[in-house]
């Protein structure tokens, strides 16, 4: 249970990181809620402190990674700690390597893993100062492999565990503690909001997403691992089972993958 504690929450507006939020407001946690919409953020905000929650919202676009170190400032200072950060927000892609522009490249890397490095570099040293903390950083299946029109969310998603077990095991120590977030399908609106090769938006949801798992159900399991401080949490359906496929026998998973339906 979270009483009193207080968590921030980006990509709070929707999807996992609005169910999440509605998850620790039954806990009467301290939330602060981050994403681009600020009306869809008060939204979400209003619901929270009707469930009993204190709630205060940060809008930001994580893409602007130049004032990032100010945005965590402000979310530190809003109830003057933050005991878990719970880095949700993240784009996702509907294209090929070849066709897709750097710019996309740039934009996915910034939203996906260098505003989540950014925060965390910026939180650390008050959560180690308060004798500890968790960051739960949203990952997916796309970062245990490579996954058809998803170069660079893929990409993303692999640094995001490459950075994030190594500041789990730097920092173990002082009682920080990582959670991996591992999404499969998802029913959200990532694929909805993904970027086609020329940055413009995916505006439709996908199959596989659609018939994904609810965000609501994930969060139950995803909020119960934050709160138990678990290293890795699976979500999703039976397109997990890829995970293990890919650990087990990892040709049969190069060959599964090139025939898999990436929408």
């Amino acid at each position: 249970m979270q009483n009193n504690k207080t968590i921030w929450i980006t990509g709070a507006s929707s999807g996992i990181g609005e169910a999440s939020a509605y998850q620790f407001a039954k806990e009467k946690a301290n939330l602060i809620l981050t994403a681009t919409r600020e009306d869809k953020l008060k939204e979400v905000q209003q619901i929270c402190i009707s469930m009993g929650a204190h709630c205060k919202v940060i809008p930001y676009d994580l893409s602007d990674l130049e004032n990032i170190d100010e945005l965590t400032d402000k979310a530190i200072s809003a109830f003057g700690n933050i005991d878990i950060a719970f880095l949700n927000a993240g784009i996702s892609q509907r294209s090929k390597t070849l066709d897709t522009a750097f710019t996309v490249d740039e934009k996915i890397m910034a939203v996906n893993f260098f505003a989540p490095v950014k925060i965390t570099k910026r939180l650390l040293p008050k959560m180690i100062e308060n004798g500890g903390g968790t960051i739960a950083v949203t990952s997916s299946i796309s970062g245990k492999f490579g996954f058809p029109l998803r170069s660079a969310y893929a990409s993303s998603k692999f640094a995001v565990y490459g950075f994030f077990e190594t500041v789990h095991a730097e920092y173990y120590n002082d009682n920080i503690r990582v959670v991996m977030v591992c999404p499969g399908r998802i029913k959200t609106n990532i694929s909805y909001n993904a970027l086609e090769a020329d940055g413009t938006k995916h505006a439709k949801m996908d199959s596989g997403q659609q018939g994904g798992m609810s965000a609501e159900k994930a969060a139950i399991k995803i909020v119960r691992a934050i709160n138990n401080r678990k290293p890795e949490v699976l979500v999703g359906g039976k397109e997990l089972i890829m995970v293990y496929i890919k650990r087990l026998f990892p040709a049969l998973a190069r060959k599964l993958v090139r025939k898999v339906s990436a929408t």
